[in-house]
């Protein structure tokens, strides 16, 4: 049975998903959105196993502040084996190699150990197993959209014909373009692999961390840079697609695409950490989208090279996770109206016009282009909208949309004073101060002792808690106080938030949504529950994989993992909740 008890390798243009006993189950190729060549996640044949005789257990580990998985699997015996997987990803002639490339390496450690190799691959989301073709020291994977090879030193003929053999020697297998290597495998794969432990070692060591959860920010960190696909800047919200919700409930979305809600809060979370270069990427993505929107309506998501057409299908022949289908591809998301998307835009290109450390600063020209979208914001704040779970049946005026909107006004104020446009400050303060004044009026609800989810509405929403953390308001203000006792008496169980707990087009939601915890927690914090906070913070912790990962949902009951994975707004959470709670280096040494 499949479950998300998963590492990550990658390298910022693919990304591999590997299981506690080696196998990849999940691969897309030739970047994040493409083609899931091997999708054992999603009930599929396409994987890449192997399978040692006899085996009694496994140890998985990542190599310390990296993203290259070591597996230990030992038979009753006591042989055993290692096996390492990355991307490759370093420096390489003044540029970052990174190419659409996995490397395994398999090492014997003792004994006589006996193994398998099984690779198959997948194409057409499914419909049909990949014809493969043999070469000397390769097997060939010929597909319509993206042919690719695995070269190897081991006996190609075992691994054809799936035959079990002794590993008396380390096998190297590179698995990348349908191109001769220039090397031997087991030599680029040795090199390969030091350049990119060393690339990755040297990246974490810079990383402004706080002193306390220092494993678990870091692990974060690097989880979100694998979420980067750095061609474009473009960041996806998570690596996979279809896993539900919760057990049965078709909720189930792909995720492969760049929200730029989501992107807003990894570029914010990395900029915390000191991590900028991911800021002067996604910056380039958002002057291109703005560019292409003119000024007009802004799509929430769009693909990571900036595709405007995500339009969803299912495959048919793919049973789903756990055989919990559909299997989509695609968002509807896209052709969806959501608000916030005009605050997320602001808000994530906002240090840009602030930071000196970055090559190129963003100045008038850019505050110009922006000044496009703070306008939209201001003509549709105060208008319905699908909102930021992204009903797809229910419009209101929600209260998060309209507090992004705001922000949007309101950081175009402060950059225009940073860059001495004074009329344009006075202009943008006035248009957030009537957004600021509408909201406090529609949304508070004096029956409810909360700001409600939506104006005029009575049901709780956990996205309002986001008020304090935008400066929207005083966390000490007596209505967002109360605001944070509601939800913890109407969406907290234990130590978890629910986004709403009302009936949306699927039903009741079964899940909680781990980034509302962290909202919480942050909220906490901020009203001086900070011990209860940390406590929250610790139990969240607690329901990562063995490897420090989160994905979407959390079974309240069980602890369980559901949803896409890894969910960079779960990642997210992890940095902020961290840095907030954290004792500080002062304090510590």
């Amino acid at each position: 049975m499949s479950t998300l008890e998963l590492g990550i390798i990658g390298n910022g243009t693919v990304a591999a998903l590997v299981d506690p006993n080696a196998a990849i189950q999940w691969l897309c190729l030739p970047r994040f959105d493409g083609e899931p060549v091997f999708n054992q996640l999603l009930g599929g044949s396409g994987a890449f196993s192997v399978v040692l005789a006899d085996q009694v257990s496994s140890e998985q580990t990542y190599v310390r502040n990296t993203a290259v998985i070591e597996t230990i699997l030992t038979a009753a015996d006591g042989s055993s084996i290692k096996v390492t997987d990355f991307a490759p990803r370093f420096q390489d002639r003044g540029r970052v190699f990174r190419p659409a490339s996995i490397i395994r390496r398999i090492t014997p450690l003792s004994g006589m150990p006996r193994i398998t190799i099984f690779l198959q691959a997948q194409s057409n989301r499914g419909e049909r197993t990949t014809l493969r073709r043999r070469g000397v020291s390769h097997i060939r994977f010929p597909n319509e959209d993206y042919d690719f090879r695995v070269t190897t030193d081991a006996p190609v003929s075992f691994v054809m014909d799936e035959r079990e053999f002794v590993l008396d020697q380390e096998l190297s297998f590179v698995l990348g373009p349908d191109e001769s290597l220039s090397d031997n495998p087991e030599a680029i794969a040795s090199d390969w692999l030091q350049r990119t432990l060393h690339t990755w070692q040297e990246w974490s060591r810079r990383l402004a961390t706080p002193p306390e959860w220092q494993d678990a920010v870091i692990r974060a960190a690097i989880t979100l840079k694998l979420c980067v696909y750095e061609e474009t800047g473009g960041i996806v919200a998570a690596l996979t697609t279809s896993i539900p919700e919760h057990a049965g409930s078709q909720r189930n979305w792909d995720y492969r695409f760049c929200w730029l809600r989501d992107a807003y809060f990894t570029v914010t979370a990395l900029n915390r950490l000191s991590a900028v270069g991911t800021l002067e990427k996604y910056l380039s993505y958002l002057r291109n989208t703005v560019a292409i929107t003119k000024g007009g309506h802004i799509q929430p998501v769009f693909g990571i090279a900036l595709e405007d057409d995500l339009t969803e299908e299912t495959a048919d022949r793919l049973p789903g996770y756990r055989g919990m289908g559909p299997v989509r591809f695609g968002n509807q998301a896209a052709e969806h109206i959501q608000h916030d998307v005009y605050g997320h835009v602001i808000l994530g290109a906002a240090q840009a016009f602030f930071d000196d450390r970055l090559l190129s600063k963003a100045g008038e020209l850019e505050f110009e282009q922006f000044e496009q979208v703070g306008e939209r914001a201001f003509q549709v704040y105060n208008t319905p909208d699908a909102g930021i779970w992204e009903f797809r049946g229910i419009a209101h005026v929600h209260t998060s949309s309209a507090i992004m909107c705001w922000a949007a006004c309101d950081r175009l104020a402060k950059i225009a004073e940073t860059l001495d446009r004074h009329d344009r400050t006075e202009y943008w303060h006035g248009r957030a101060d009537e957004i600021r004044a509408t909201i406090l009026e529609k949304a508070w609800s004096e029956d409810r002792q909360a700001f409600t989810g939506a104006f005029g509405g009575a049901d709780l929403d956990a996205s309002v808690l986001l008020m304090a953390e935008i400066g929207f308001i005083d966390p000490m203000d007596p209505r967002y106080i109360a605001t944070v006792e509601r939800v913890d008496e109407e969406l907290r169980v234990g130590n978890h938030v629910y986004r709403y707990r009302i009936e949306d087009d699927f039903g009741l939601p079964k899940t909680a949504f781990t980034a509302c915890t962290f909202w919480h927690i942050d909220a906490l914090a901020r009203i001086g529950r900070l011990d209860e906070a940390r406590t929250m913070f610790e139990a969240v912790l607690a329901t990562r994989t063995k490897l420090g990962l989160l994905s979407e949902d959390v079974d309240t009951e069980t602890n369980e993992l559901w949803g896409n994975f890894p969910q960079t707004y779960s990642m997210v959470g992890i940095i902020n909740a961290a840095a907030r709670l954290s004792r500080t280096w002062d304090t510590v040494v």
